[in-house]
């Protein structure tokens, strides 16, 4: 039987790479991680949507 682990949405967000994939993995409240797939023009236009809201640090 495998190891049950608690799905807590505790913890940081991750951000792995897997071949030609970037995966980012979010807690989220109320338990549990969204987990979701970006290839690389995805996480430019990411980066570039999160910079257009947030101020310069």
């Amino acid at each position: 039987m495998a190891a049950m682990k608690p799905r807590t949405g505790d913890g940081l967000i991750e951000v792995t790479k897997e071949g030609r994939i970037i995966v980012m993995r979010i807690p989220a409240e109320g338990g549990g991680r969204l987990v979701i797939e970006l290839n690389a023009q995805e996480v430019r236009d990411l980066k570039d949507a999160l910079e257009g809201v947030l101020p310069h640090i």
